[in-house]
């Protein structure tokens, strides 16, 4: 059995377990319901929810209500949880926010608000143009925040946009064993289940 460190908001645990019941051989450790034992982790899941903190950006901040519910618990816990998967070069997944905590921890910034990319109803089709050679390409994806990768992170190379305005939508770590972000929410659909098997499968030959 592998174990997949995470923080998952309760309205996001049945799409999660949906796609976990297809992994009998991972199991997931919910870092908000529970002590999360790192020494038994082999891969960190981060996962979408609310804004980074203030506290934890690595910018100016002109208006705070840009900064919707943060989480300074959850912060704490990701980016303390992160630095040690990036030191063991665990395999690392994520998620909306999950790319968004990346990208700032790698000393990246964001777009604190953007048009046309939040719906409630979680129904925002969006297509994407992806760089040359990536492995793994979903041309329309269910996307939907309010905030994105503006200067990336140390490390951080763009594999698609949206093609509209040209918003980062999935990004990796090179020279990392295995490392990939996206914008949209890959839990929300089977479409997306080949990310999971990339993700899993990098999991399972993960060595502590």
């Amino acid at each position: 059995m592998k174990h997949i460190a995470t923080w998952i908001r309760e309205c996001d645990e049945p799409s999660f377990e949906r796609v976990f019941q297809e992994y009998p051989e991972v199991r997931l450790w919910n870092a908000r319901a529970g002590t999360v034992s790192w020494e038994q982790m082999d891969a960190l899941l981060l996962t979408g929810g609310s804004d980074i903190s203030l506290d934890f950006l690595r910018q100016p901040v002109p208006d705070l209500s840009l900064i919707q519910d943060p989480d300074v618990a959850r912060d704490t816990w990701e980016f303390d949880a992160l630095r040690k998967a990036l030191d063991q070069k665990l395999p690392l997944f994520a998620v909306c926010r999950g790319l968004q905590v990346l990208n700032v921890a790698l000393g990246g910034t964001l777009h604190l608000d953007i048009p046309h990319h939040d719906n409630a109803k979680y129904d925002n089709i969006q297509e994407l143009r992806y760089v040359d050679d990536v492995p793994i390409q979903i041309p329309r994806v269910n996307s939907s925040h309010h905030q994105a990768l503006d200067r990336l992170g140390t490390g951080l190379q763009v594999e698609a946009r949206f093609v509209e305005d040209g918003v980062i939508e999935q990004a990796s770590l090179s020279s990392y064993p295995f490392a990939l972000g996206v914008q949209y929410h890959p839990e929300r659909d089977p479409i997306y289940r080949p990310l999971f098997d990339a993700f899993v499968a990098q999991v399972l030959k993960a060595q502590r």
